[in-house]
């Protein structure tokens, strides 16, 4: 198996964190989305101490509330005593819900409107992270009315290429997020935020993208941060109080991903952070990183039912699901590779090779193509693997599917997060 939270029990059938995947699809029905609350937390637990080791107390990791939003998250991630990074007024007010501190509260995105800036002040988010100039003057201005100062970190673009899928690559000049470095448009808006009287610039943020296996661009995107850091304190005598590195770290999807050690990832990053701030002369600020997708991903499996296999002569065979690309999206869009194996066959041969299709009216609705499974029927539960991360959070309702539900797993035990959507909901809003 690709991770030590799985395996096949002794009736054969695959077990996710010491439950058995058919006996909850059989209680809960499918498709089912099952989390591993114990690892989550491990993840967690390996981030934040990590960080205070490496960089000092103060240091903190941020869950990337975009990779998987619900209540139950911001439960953890409070117990745990990490902050959060949420980027829309949804996850803000899910957050809020769940009693979450919003003091250690991240707000992102490139295009914050009036109405989420508001809410955010008034629910007291604790940082912003600025995209642009007019970001800033709508800040200052709700802050003003608010009668407070807004801590803010700007969002800058190093211009480092990390050799990933270019739909999740966010560091270049030309992305959509923040302000160049290459192009002086960093210094710009570094002075600009510091002109504004209702607004208390922190530090700065990047983020160079997605599913990166090698720490190499994260030391590279930190040269280039900590040498705009030690500018700005020569020419305008600011010294950036924290530094934000983003996430981005990889998870194994398949045997042909390799298994990253993050502990000794943010090590290595640290130890090379602590040269540059002595070659900058300069205090190290207090390093925040963002996790997402390496603490969610391989905590979750996805459970469907098998429904029909088709066979197409000389072609290919086709095994068709009761879910799709409204619960898991991302082969559609990005090809992303998933390992996939029949539940409740675990332990037999897997030597059948077919293409798994979901239950929507579009022909690229798939979840993969060309996997060797053992041979299905109707019926059977089908797990796809490492599904945490960027599935739940990117569902919808085409075809007015409704949303599948989310089972929490820990200690062998399960319990409903988030109940299945019912096809009255689906039509709940219609007036």
């Amino acid at each position: 198996m690709i991770h030590d939270n799985l395996k096949i029990n002794d009736k054969g059938n695959l077990a996710f964190a010491n439950c058995d995947t058919t006996t909850l699809a059989k209680k809960y029905g499918t498709p089912l989305m099952v989390m591993d609350e114990d690892r989550v937390r491990s993840h967690i637990r390996t981030y934040k101490n990590a960080m205070e080791k490496s960089f000092g107390a103060k240091a903190m990791p941020l869950y990337a509330s975009k990779a998987l939003c619900f209540k139950g998250m911001y439960k953890i991630a409070k117990e745990e005593g990490i902050g959060i990074d949420v980027v829309s007024s949804g996850e803000i007010y899910t957050a809020v819900l769940a009693g979450f501190p919003m003091e250690k509260a991240f707000f992102h995105g490139n295009n914050k409107t009036d109405q989420d800036i508001k809410y955010a002040i008034n629910s007291k988010v604790g940082f912003f992270v600025a995209d642009n100039i007019e970001e800033l003057d709508a800040i200052d201005n709700y802050a003003k009315i608010a009668n407070i100062k807004q801590k803010v970190l700007l969002r800058l673009t190093p211009g480092i290429d990390p050799d990933t899928h270019k739909a999740v690559c966010t560091g270049n000049i030309d992305s959509k997020f923040g302000q160049a470095i290459g192009t002086n448009q960093a210094d710009f808006i570094t002075t600009y935020a510091l002109s504004k009287k209702n607004i208390e610039l922190k530090g700065f943020h990047c983020h160079i993208g997605s599913q990166i296996f090698d720490c190499q661009p994260f030391i590279d995107a930190a040269d280039i941060m900590l040498n705009f850091i030690a500018e700005i304190d020569k020419k305008y005598g600011y010294m950036a109080e924290y530094l934000n590195l983003g996430g981005g770290f990889g998870v194994r999807y398949t045997k042909d991903n390799p298994q990253i050690d993050y502990e000794q990832n943010i090590i290595k990053i640290s130890d090379h952070i602590k040269e540059l701030c002595k070659k900058y002369d300069i205090k190290m600020p207090i390093i925040l990183m963002e996790p997402g997708r390496s603490l969610v991903a391989d905590a979750g499996i996805t459970l469907y039912t098998v429904g029909s296999v088709k066979e197409i002569p000389g072609f290919k065979n086709y095994v068709s699901i009761d879910g799709g690309m409204t619960d898991n999206p991302r082969y559609a869009l990005y090809q992303s590779p998933y390992t996939v194996l029949v539940a409740n066959k675990a332990s037999k041969k897997a030597d059948y090779k077919c293409t798994i299709a979901g239950r929507c009216c579009e022909s690229g609705d798939l979840i993969q193509e060309d996997v060797t499974i053992t041979k299905p029927q109707r019926g059977d539960v089908l797990a796809v693997l490492v599904t945490g991360a960027y599935n739940y959070a990117m569902s919808s309702n085409y075809n007015k599917i409704p949303r599948p539900p989310i089972v929490m797993v820990s200690n062998g035990k399960d319990s409903l997060a988030v109940r299945r959507e019912t096809i009255e909901d689906l039509a709940r809003l219609d007036v």
